[in-house]
């Protein structure tokens, strides 16, 4: 990477990033799911990069990685500025990972500085977000938004592990988790920093924007029972292909989903003991519904599971449906979005306010204290949860930049 003066905080995040991306469960590509190897690793690396700047570091019992800055002030509230360290499989280096290094950088920048808040800060780096291992998002946030579910202690990842056995493995306390709620009384206000995900603010040439709202989110897990065959013996008009239901589910969803403000996905599809001489009996898929509007979201849910139910009875096969988040829409709250919208039209760039398609740990902190988010615009074409993920340095610098005016500025009264 090429030094750019002109962009020290990005400058030092970016390389920071490039850090945290070399601990993979995979040699050729950034995977880094729940309580892997690769996620202890990284976990221990941000709380030594926490530690060098001055945060009081702990790395609780959901794994989150939590620093600490105290104000002067003993009866300061707190600030949360956090996101996520988890990643999908063969990620980008930048979701979630970003907004945990800009706060970092920044929380650096403050102690250095001899900075005192008008609050504490925590810079909160969560486990869990993105849902992939144990196929539920938001573990690390809900535990601290103290909306944690201790159902999900029995939920089990593809090799049979649960939840609770896999935090044990990792040296962590499943029954503490309660305790690490935050009381409302105590906070002053969740922010978040996070890639767009999306083209708006590259085809607008803004390097960042204020997000009004995260969009709610359902998603279910499909499973078709129809009946093994031998692919050359059993004709065609009597086989209950489960496979084959699973097709016409994912096309159903797709043109269910063509309308605005509305999105719909089948991003896992899987054939268990499948062959290529056997007729598919089992089929998994997954379901996943998002809208701003939570009516339109839910109307095309009930809809969506009402034609699965009448796919599988028209092809004689059975269809269980597992949901496995019921999210609704979040707005973010308009003194935080002013905030950000302030110190953005501070630093002399155009305020964009737009919503998030995706899901954010902000969605925990809805209720429990204000949120704000500020979106950092992404390159080649908005493409995130790939290894194209990119960010501009000067970007990241004018997000960094935008957060301190916002911290600095910011009066919790």
């Amino acid at each position: 990477m090429s030094v750019d003066r002109e962009a020290p905080f990005g400058q030092r995040i970016l390389l920071l990033a490039d850090r945290l991306a070399a601990w993979s469960e995979t040699p050729d590509g950034l995977t880094c799911t729940f309580l892997s190897p690769a996620h202890i690793a990284v976990a221990n690396d941000i709380a030594a990069l926490m530690a060098a700047t001055g945060l009081v570091v702990t790395i609780d019992a959901a794994a989150n990685v939590v620093g600490r800055r105290a104000s002067r002030s003993p009866q300061a509230k707190t600030i949360i500025v956090g996101s996520h360290y988890d990643t999908v499989r063969n990620a980008g280096k930048y979701d979630g990972r970003l907004g945990i290094l800009i706060a970092l950088v920044i929380a650096e920048h403050l102690t250095q500085n001899n900075v005192d808040l008008h609050f504490d800060l925590e810079v909160i780096a969560f486990s869990e977000e993105e849902g992939v291992r144990f196929s539920t998002s938001y573990i690390g946030s809900s535990a601290v938004a103290g909306l944690f579910n201790p159902s999900l202690f029995d939920r089990r990842d593809d090799n049979g592990v649960s939840l609770a056995d896999a935090l044990r493995a990792a040296g962590h306390n499943p029954e503490a988790i309660v305790a690490l709620a935050r009381r409302r009384e105590d906070l002053a206000g969740y922010l978040e920093v996070h890639i767009e995900q999306g083209p708006a603010l590259l085809a607008e040439s803004l390097p960042v924007g204020v997000v009004t709202e995260i969009s709610g989110n359902s998603r279910f897990l499909v499973t078709v029972e129809g009946e093994a065959g031998h692919a050359g013996t059993v004709p065609m008009a009597d086989r209950h292909d489960a496979a084959a239901a699973a097709a016409e589910i994912i096309l159903m969803v797709e043109q269910r989903c063509r309308q605005p403000d509305l999105l719909g996905t089948v991003g896992w599809l899987s054939v268990p003991d499948g062959a290529i001489n056997l007729i598919p009996g089992r089929c998994e898929l997954s379901l996943d519904i998002r809208s701003g509007n939570d009516a339109t979201r839910k109307s095309a849910v009930r809809n969506i599971l009402t034609n699965i139910a009448g796919i599988a009875k028209r092809r004689g096969v059975t269809a269980a449906n597992t949901e496995v988040l019921d999210a609704a829409a979040v707005p973010c709250s308009p003194r935080m979005q002013e905030a950000f919208a302030a110190s953005i039209a501070r630093a002399g760039y155009a305020v964009r306010r737009l919503p998030s398609g995706a899901g954010h740990d902000a969605v925990m902190f809805s209720g429990l204290t204000d949120i704000g988010m500020l979106f950092v615009r992404c390159g080649n074409g908005g493409v995130s949860h790939s290894p194209r993920e990119s960010v501009d340095v000067r970007d990241v610098d004018v997000a960094a930049r935008v957060l301190l005016d916002v911290l600095i500025n910011f009066n919790p009264a």
